[in-house]
């Protein structure tokens, strides 16, 4: 069934057939693990709520319709699982690892130490907007989620995605440009 879009792989789950599931999970933790990541810079926890998303998504799989979207109803169920992590914890940590990209073969020392130094600065900045900006960016750039697949996750129309989105990026660049001041004096 390898083959099959996630659509059918999730209804085939929802009829009983739940080794489908192994190959959601295949296909989908990885994003799901960048995306609790943003959030906590906390590998060991991002590994256990990519896990409890799939515990939820074959517990409750009988709530995915036919004409459901996976993306959406995978990421809804995220989303509850980290509001449901947050409550159990009093605060959320800042970020405590980078989760830069590797060094790049082939660049400059100098341009390197540059971009690691702006990719720290920018996520210093991610961490300190509040977290349904944050939550915004994460799905729209890091995660590459269409607007549309966005607002059916929130519950609200494009237009409102884009508003949020473009209030978002404007929030994160003048906390980047806060930060980059203070860095410099």
């Amino acid at each position: 069934m390898t083959g099959a879009t996630d659509h059918e792989l999730m209804l085939d789950v929802r009829n009983g057939e739940v080794a489908s599931l192994g190959t959601l999970f295949e296909r989908h933790h990885g994003a799901l693990f960048n995306f609790f990541l943003r959030f906590s810079g906390n590998r060991p926890s991002s590994e256990d709520l990519v896990q409890e998303v799939f515990f939820r998504m074959l517990k409750y799989r009988n709530s995915y319709r036919d004409r459901s979207q996976f993306t959406a109803w995978m990421y809804q169920i995220a989303r509850h699982v980290r509001f449901d992590h947050m409550s159990k914890r009093t605060r959320e940590k800042p970020l405590e690892e980078s989760v830069a990209e590797p060094v790049s073969a082939g660049a400059a020392p100098g341009e390197e130490m540059e971009r690691l130094e702006a990719v720290a600065l920018l996520e210093a900045a991610l961490a300190r907007i509040p977290a349904d900006k944050r939550e915004i960016l994460i799905l729209s750039r890091f995660q590459k989620l269409k607007y549309e697949e966005i607002a059916g996750i929130l519950g609200c129309e494009v237009g409102a995605v884009k508003v949020r989105v473009y209030r978002a990026v404007r929030e994160l660049r003048d906390t980047f440009f806060e930060l980059q001041g203070k860095r410099a004096s």
